[in-house]
């Protein structure tokens, strides 16, 4: 196991539970007691939790996964669901993305089209973007999120109220067929939601652990979505009740 992916089980377990110890991580991940030392000194130093003799605790209010670690999680699943998310783009479309790990893999594999103009919020998006020759890439404003390297408040939805877009592709951290679009922080659903507005098709890109969750702030209600594309382990009900209320799913 990669240790970025060590570090988001354990960044996991203590927004669930609060606390971990060294021996139940050490087991549950069938790594060495000093790794798991190594992996909680890191998060320590980077802020994320608090040690303890034995363990460690939740620093603050951890509920939501810095990005560079959400990275690693179902990350060949986001990758199929990336690709066909790509086969939905033509050449010289306008597409809009928002931040998250999987618009991030759809980024990828859209950067070759040809004529494309790209409008996205995401600072890691566009960093990788910007050298590509081949489209124009629009960033908006906005003060930015260190966890989801998001901008987001008026100024990013002020550059957006005058865009227009073929398709916008979401990333979400819950789709549920009653709460429909969430995502953990308040100001990021908001601007996401400008963002959806400026669009024609909306697609949402979700790994099957967001299938049925639910986080703090809704984005939008699934009605405006025409699209979710999401793995084959998501739970077939909830799947069904989504497609009953009229969004179209598409699971690889």
């Amino acid at each position: 196991m990669r240790q970025a992916e060590r570090l988001g089980r354990i960044l996991e377990h203590l927004a669930g539970n609060g606390s971990v110890s060294v021996a139940g991580i050490a087991a549950d991940l069938e790594v060495s007691a000093a790794t798991i030392r190594r992996d909680l000194q890191l998060l320590e130093s980077q802020r994320l939790l608090a040690r303890t003799h034995g363990g460690a605790v939740a620093h603050g209010v951890l509920y939501e996964l810095p990005l560079r670690y959400k990275s690693a999680r179902y990350h060949q699943e986001k990758t199929r669901i990336a690709r066909e998310a790509a086969s939905r783009v033509s050449d010289g479309a306008a597409v809009g993305l928002t931040g998250g790990t999987t618009t991030t893999e759809v980024a990828r594999n859209i950067a070759d089209r040809q004529r494309l103009t790209v409008v996205t919020n995401a600072l890691n998006i566009a960093s990788e973007l910007a050298v590509r020759p081949n489209l124009k890439l629009v960033v908006t404003g906005g003060v930015a999120r260190s966890k989801s390297y998001e901008l987001v408040g008026p100024l990013a939805e002020q550059v957006l109220a005058d865009l227009n877009l073929d398709m916008v592709f979401i990333g979400v951290d819950g789709i549920d067929p009653t709460a429909g679009l969430t995502t953990h922080h308040e100001i990021e659903a908001h601007t996401n939601r400008a963002l959806i507005e400026r669009a024609r098709r909306v697609v949402v890109v979700a790994d099957s652990s967001k299938i049925g969750r639910v986080a703090f702030a809704r984005i939008c209600e699934l009605e405006r979505v025409h699209e979710m594309i999401t793995d084959a382990g998501a739970d077939l009900g909830i799947l069904g009740k989504i497609s009953e209320a009229g969004v179209e799913v598409t699971t690889v």
